[in-house]
């Protein structure tokens, strides 16, 4: 793909060439690359969106008393550090579990056992290869998110679609770390995703606001609007959803929070509540929902330590 300089872009998208440096400078190109004192940017690159534009929405039902759930992070933390063993022990559970449920809610037909086999590297026979590859590719995903989270990166579009190629690594190389470009319809919801065209402004608009709008609200919510915005934008032809269960743990292990595992057997009332949420943009019944996995996972930890 052919690069060029920040003038050729300019001229592009109508805007002037310092403006395009400093979006470079920003980190709001994706392909933009720092050769000595230039930038090369891809020459199909899309015009970011421009965030001193306002993008207030309003979202209702974010009022929650976290009281319970930080109190409870609180004595997780007295006892930290943790020791060695108890560390890989909770990490390899949490692997395992975070794994097996999220794929399930997607239709991945391993059991518990089997994905932890598969996980250690042995073939499970009459399963698909497709759901090796899916836990497999969810392992590699989530030791991702967790060197982001050791190197203090910012979350970004780069980094979703990162995420995104892992997911769908040698199932769906074609479209990994792409996003869609077909309208779709998710089965069962009242919600339907918006046109392709806007995926890429959309995907701006979000980032933008989990920057800069979401900074005051508990981490809590902030991982909640993340995974719900996330969802209704549906950027990618798959994966999706286990994406957005990414984020939403990402968001709370910055944090220092205990991951969750949101399991198959509540998979209904957690579509449920997503569906009401980007719908009404009321999401009171997904936090509730969320938090009940975070105490959850926080008297597991407790249990242990």
């Amino acid at each position: 793909m052919k690069y060029v300089g920040t003038k050729e872009i300019s001229k592009k998208w109508g805007i002037n060439d310092r403006r395009v440096r400093l979006l470079c400078e920003e980190g709001r190109i994706d392909s933009a690359m720092k050769v000595g004192k230039s930038w090369l940017i891809r020459e199909d690159e899309e015009k970011p969106y421009d965030a001193r534009r306002k993008n207030v929405k309003s979202y209702i039902g974010l009022e929650f008393d976290f009281n319970r759930i930080d109190n409870m992070k609180k004595e997780i933390d007295s006892y930290r550090p943790l020791s060695k063993s108890l560390t890989l022990g909770l990490r390899e559970k949490l692997i395992v579990e975070w794994t097996y449920n999220s794929n399930a809610i997607e239709g991945n037909t391993l059991t518990m056992s089997e994905t932890k086999v598969v996980l250690e590297g042995i073939t499970i026979g009459g399963k698909s290869v497709i759901e090796h590859l899916e836990t497999i590719n969810h392992k590699e995903a989530i030791i991702f998110l967790e060197e982001l989270i050791n190197k203090n990166e910012d979350l970004s579009e780069w980094n979703i679609k990162n995420i995104h190629s892992l997911i769908l690594r040698d199932i769906d190389d074609k479209n990994a770390g792409k996003y869609r470009n077909e309208n779709v319809i998710i089965s069962g919801a009242s919600h339907i995703p918006p046109n392709h065209v806007l995926l890429h402004e959309l995907m701006q608009k979000l980032i933008i606001e989990y920057n800069k709008e979401w900074i005051e609200f508990h981490p809590v919510i902030k991982a909640c609007l993340l995974h719900g915005e996330f969802v209704k934008i549906h950027p990618f032809i798959d994966g999706n959803g286990r994406i957005a269960r990414l984020l939403l743990n990402f968001e709370l292990m910055k944090y220092g929070y205990t991951p969750i595992i949101i399991t198959k057997v509540r998979r209904a009332e957690y579509y449920d509540a997503l569906d009401y949420a980007h719908t009404t943009m009321d999401y009171s019944k997904f936090i509730k929902l969320i938090s009940e996995f975070l105490i959850e996972s926080e008297m597991l930890w407790l249990k242990v330590i």
